[in-house]
């Protein structure tokens, strides 16, 4: 990414996180974050973020996201780095990991090789 598209990204938020929260329909053969309890953990991540107060961060539920077998799942932007959360605990560490120090959260990374939707 050039420096002129960072630093105009940097102006509204340093980081900007979404949390799949897609529900699908009774019977469909794919399976989806809700089913897996995103709805608590989104919750629980607005009340950890805002507990935070993390400064030119935004967080935003989600619709699918494309990452259905390792749901519930968020991903942090610009960085494009996406995490499996099953747990609030999971959550505290990648804000407090991720967004405050800087570091990846190498055990809760989504897998590449895993099915997509």
């Amino acid at each position: 990414m050039n420096s002129n598209v960072s630093n105009k990204l940097a102006e509204h938020f340093r980081a900007h996180l979404f949390m799949c929260t897609n529900r699908r329909p009774d019977g469909h053969p794919t399976s989806s974050c809700a089913e897996r309890g995103a709805q608590d953990m989104a919750e629980a991540a607005r009340k950890i973020f805002k507990e935070m107060n993390l400064e030119k961060t935004r967080f935003n539920y989600a619709g699918c996201l494309g990452r259905c077998g390792q749901g519930p799942v968020l991903v942090i932007y610009p960085e494009g780095v996406w995490y499996s959360v099953k747990t609030s605990a999971d959550i505290e560490e990648i804000l407090s990991l991720h967004l405050r120090e800087g570091k990846l959260v190498e055990r809760l990374l989504t897998s590449v090789e895993a099915p997509q939707v």
